[in-house]
């Protein structure tokens, strides 16, 4: 019988026949063997489902979940959450890649840590996975009023003990329900470690809404105004501090 503990990886996918793979491949290689795959597919038109089933036919830890009508990211996050079975919910988008090490290291890391929430360094990659000269470092830990000024935590590298932190789920936001998710579980005095270890590979694909900087800028200001709830100076001065700190990750080893 596996003593490791169960870790429930959620991947949204939609249209991502040209990625999915290749994610696929990067979570079976990984050292730790005891995952299950919740691949929540947002009715996609391009084979994406042929793909993932028959990766589900090669390995049983793989599960497909066909969503009937397009609903994005968050509501295909939340469905994969809603059927979890883990102790541990980690994140992985149906373009991007772990290395293999990457469970065994950070499931270790949060146990040394007793951490309920825990992020790491990640590499980032062009369009066609050719890695590029920028990895994106992470502080040893960060709080929720240091998360309110600081969006650096990378969704590929989260995992969540939810018998720590209780059940999740991400705010129907079309952008940034992973930053909204974080907020809520530190504004309950939780710590989120960070693991200075590069474990993750995101992808740069153009033309997808994580990429387009204004609306990012736009739904980081919505996180503060409408779900924290924050007053308008507040806002601001946190709004200025995400502001350099996306500069820094972005133009700065």
């Amino acid at each position: 019988m596996n003593k490791e503990p169960l870790v429930s990886i959620i991947t949204p996918s939609y249209n991502s026949s040209r990625f999915i793979e290749d994610t696929i491949k990067s979570v079976i290689a990984q050292t730790y063997t005891n995952w299950e795959m919740l691949i929540a597919d947002d009715c996609s038109q391009d084979g994406s489902r042929d793909l993932i089933k028959e990766w589900m036919e090669k390995d049983e830890r793989i599960r497909l979940i066909e969503l009937k009508q397009n609903g994005g990211a968050a509501v295909a996050r939340n469905i994969a959450i809603g059927q979890a079975k883990g102790q541990y919910i980690a994140f992985l988008d149906s373009d991007d890649l772990w290395t293999a090490d990457k469970l065994t290291q950070q499931i270790r890391f949060m146990n040394e840590h007793d951490s309920a929430i825990s992020f790491t360094s990640y590499q980032l990659m062009d369009v066609n996975g050719n890695l590029l000269d920028k990895v994106v470092n992470v502080p040893k830990k960060i709080d929720y009023r240091g998360l309110l000024g600081n969006t650096i935590i990378g969704c590929l590298t989260v995992i969540v003990n939810i018998d720590k932190t209780g059940p999740i789920q991400m705010p129907n936001m079309r952008t940034r329900q992973d930053f909204a998710l974080w907020l809520s579980i530190l504004r309950k005095g939780f710590i989120a470690h960070g693991l200075q270890e590069n474990l993750g590979k995101y992808r740069l694909v153009p033309g997808s809404i994580s990429s387009n900087k204004r609306k990012a800028a736009k739904q980081t200001w919505k996180v503060y105004r409408e779900v924290e709830k924050l007053g308008l100076l507040a806002s601001a001065w946190y709004f200025s501090n995400y502001v350099w700190n996306a500069v820094k990750k972005s133009y700065f080893k």
